[in-house]
């Protein structure tokens, strides 16, 4: 049995990851506007097209969006307005206006799938424009409709449906193998300190860090280090978080190792 000063005394040098979390969070805290200064240059916001067709949405099928997340929408969104064929998935069509904001954006070549649970909204079906029926939260849903062929392998999926962690989760871990490279994987509406979904996708990040099996180059150790890539690092890009919005975005190529070259001739020799 290891005595409590002992194991207060280990933490203390070893923090845990937790506790690292909590550290995070309290330099969080104190954070102000004032600490960042005045600005060093003119910021534009590159979603305009997005929030221009989204203002000028007065009548018609109803849209409803955050007004920060349009620039989010653009920087990750705009390399793929440059593809033929784009496919894109938004889940929870609502109303379905955002359905006729993705197309503008994307352009006529675009096929957008809508999923909702809501049978109403095979209304907003017509030529481009596919509505799939059904439950989210239901891995046999995603998986049917895969396997069968009814949505075919996507560029762009977006999770605006029910918001609820389990819900996000089970859509994540089906749809996110189904994203062909170069795509983006974005949801929505991640509310609160502690979210639970935010949490699993840290951990997922968390894989980006990993560095198992690193070794030297046996054939010139002096040169390099590989790190053999693990499942996330050979096909995820990055992670990306903002205010209620988490991207994760997929590689163009699989990457199958990390590499570390070194270049030059002169080396400290406390570095070595």
């Amino acid at each position: 049995m290891i005595p409590k000063f002992a194991r207060r005394l280990y933490r203390r040098i070893f923090p845990t990851t937790v506790e690292w979390r909590q550290y995070g969070a309290r330099f969080a805290a104190r954070w102000t506007a004032a600490s960042v200064g005045p600005p060093s240059g003119v910021s534009t916001q590159g979603g305009s097209t997005l929030e221009a067709f989204f203002d000028g949405r007065v009548d018609g099928p109803g849209i409803w969006k955050w007004r920060h997340y349009f620039d989010i929408y653009h920087r990750h969104f705009n390399p793929l307005r440059h593809r033929d064929n784009v496919v894109i998935l938004e889940i929870g069509i609502y109303s379905g206006g955002s359905l006729d904001m993705w197309r503008d954006y994307f352009g006529p070549t675009v096929t957008i799938y809508g999923a909702d649970i809501e049978s109403a909204c095979r209304a907003y079906e017509r030529p481009g424009i596919h509505v799939l029926i059904g439950d989210q939260a239901d891995r046999s849903f995603w998986r049917r409709m895969i396997a069968d062929g009814t949505l075919p392998p996507l560029d762009v999926v977006i999770d605006d449906g029910g918001h609820t962690p389990d819900q996000q989760r089970v859509t994540l871990e089906e749809l996110l193998p189904h994203i062909r490279p170069g795509g983006v994987y974005l949801c929505e509406d991640i509310h609160g300190q502690n979210n639970a979904f935010a949490a699993f996708v840290s951990g997922l990040a968390d894989s980006l860090n990993g560095m198992e099996g690193n070794k030297e180059d046996q054939a010139n150790p002096a040169r390099r280090i590989v790190v053999p890539a693990n499942g996330i690092q050979a096909t995820i890009h990055s992670v990306h978080l903002y205010p209620f919005i988490v991207v994760i975005e997929k590689r163009d190529i699989e990457l199958p190792e990390l590499i570390a070259p070194k270049h030059g001739s002169q080396w400290e020799p406390f570095l070595q």
